[in-house]
């Protein structure tokens, strides 16, 4: 059961060490990204159907993050904010391949091209930990292209397993993988116990190191595949339950890889050394999970498409059954890592995030920021649940979160929502005629942070558009 949403962190009893002591012992980070996990598809986050008792226990043992952002509502864009500690107009990635996706007649402005590849230039998470001698490894989907041919070896990573520059396993979730970062075994395996093992096994190698594991599974994204086994125990009643069987499943098997890496951190003695972070690249696909309460899910802006599932754990840094209600975002991570390791600041690359560690151990309650997200592009979707119509996912569009407040600016109509999260989850009243001051106010400010990241806004009609 989700713990009661309020307004800052709470630590319980503070046991966090001194930040300069934390940097000396060269914790291990170990970062578990799961593709399209929505906010309530874990027990910790009130799913009342997934069983998630592994992942659960992890978020018991450090603090959950109530009001966590993905950095986009899909894929690429919001690994690359998390990669780079940038949001997407700092290097271009705003959707997943071409930004004119859905039929042209359709789509009021020409958008925004899209690139499809972190450029080289970029510094990246690897990078970061390579400069401060971690051994690194990434395992499962990259999606960021390659500068070259080698993807995550080119770009600050040690060791690479099944990552390039596809999105989704081209071979499904059982073996054979048709992976050509990812061997394919003599007979039946799947491809999240598969990923899981290779993540132990540089664990056991790199027990006397500091290492960092990005293990970024491909589920649970389509295809919606899983073990029969698994899947024959939800069969019973999902119907009843109005759950896919199948996704169910694909849950419990990452649930049983979290428990596999916990446990291995365990038998090597290394669990009050690392850090482990559980999170999730965007929100649940709506037609086939439920983002409830929140509104939409996966590629939309409301809240169903970004706000997601996110628990860390540090034994004697961060508090067991801590939480913190205080929104942060997926560029965070960069800078809470630099922090964390001391690193200098890469040159020519602003940072936009925050260092998330003072909240995570109880030094501070809260932030007096705004968190952002820029997609100048189109997304199609045929009748998806919460989506703007029948036609798309999403149409061009800038959010500004602001405490309480989240602001949304559409620009085919060049119109503004204004919501209270606190009163209202789902989105479901906008209250900019309401409140006027404060929707002028962040309008403003959401103007000026993209002047500032110079963030492409699309205003050129196409010449194709056909008012259905």
């Amino acid at each position: 059961m989700m713990r009661a949403i309020g307004m800052a962190c709470f630590a319980g009893l503070y046991l966090g060490m001194a930040l300069a002591s934390a940097q000396a012992d060269s914790p291990n980070v170990v970062l578990i990204y799961i593709d399209d996990l929505g906010y309530s598809d874990v027990g910790f986050m009130g799913a009342p159907h997934y069983l998630t008792p592994q992942i659960d226990q992890l978020a018991d043992s450090g603090m959950i993050f109530t009001n966590a952002y993905a950095a986009a509502p899909n894929c690429a864009p919001s690994r690359a904010c998390l990669m780079s500690g940038q949001y997407s107009p700092r290097h271009g990635i705003y959707t997943v391949g071409n930004s004119q996706r859905g039929k042209s007649e359709l789509r009021r402005l020409i958008p925004e091209k899209n690139r499809t590849t972190l450029p080289a230039s970029v510094t990246t998470l690897g990078e970061l930990f390579q400069s401060a001698d971690y051994q690194t490894a990434y395992m499962g989907k990259w999606h960021l292209g390659s500068p070259g041919q080698e993807g995550p070896l080119e770009q600050g990573f040690d060791i690479n397993i099944g990552g390039n520059k596809t999105g989704t396993p081209k071979g499904g979730h059982h073996a054979p993988y048709k992976n050509p970062q990812l061997p394919d075994p003599e007979g039946p395996e799947y491809l999240t116990d598969r990923l899981t093992d290779e993540a132990i096994q540089f664990i056991e190698q790199n027990k006397t190191d500091p290492f960092f594991l990005f293990l970024s599974h491909y589920a649970v994204h389509t295809p919606v595949q899983a073990k029969p086994a698994i899947t024959k125990k939800y069969q019973r009643n999902a119907k009843q339950l109005g759950i896919n069987a199948k996704y169910a499943a694909m849950i419990e098997s990452v649930d049983e890889s979290v428990g596999r890496i916990t446990q291995t951190l365990a038998d090597l003695s290394l669990t009050d050394n690392t850090m482990v972070i559980f999170y999730s690249d965007n929100g649940g696909h709506g037609k086939i999970t439920s983002n409830a309460p929140l509104r939409g899910g996966k590629g939309m802006m409301w809240e169903g498409g970004i706000r997601v599932p996110l628990a860390i754990s540090w034994p004697g840094h961060i508090a067991a059954n801590s939480r913190c209600d205080v929104p942060i975002h997926g560029v965070d991570f960069f800078e809470t890592f630099r922090v964390l390791l001391d690193a200098a600041a890469p040159q020519n690359q602003p940072l936009d995030g925050v260092n998330i560690l003072p909240l995570a151990t109880g030094q501070v309650a809260s932030l007096d920021r705004a968190l952002y997200w820029h997609f100048p592009a189109y997304l199609e979707g045929k009748n998806y649940p919460g989506a703007p119509d029948q036609y798309f996912r999403a149409r061009p569009f800038s959010v500004i979160r602001k405490g309480p407040w989240k602001l949304v600016e559409t620009f085919e109509d060049q119109r503004v929502q204004l919501f209270n999260l606190e009163k209202d989850l789902g989105e479901t009243q906008d209250v900019s005629q309401d409140h006027p001051e404060i929707t002028k106010r962040l309008a403003e400010q959401l103007k000026a942070w993209r002047s500032e990241v110079n963030a492409p806004v699309p205003d050129q009609r196409n010449p194709d558009f056909e008012s259905p």
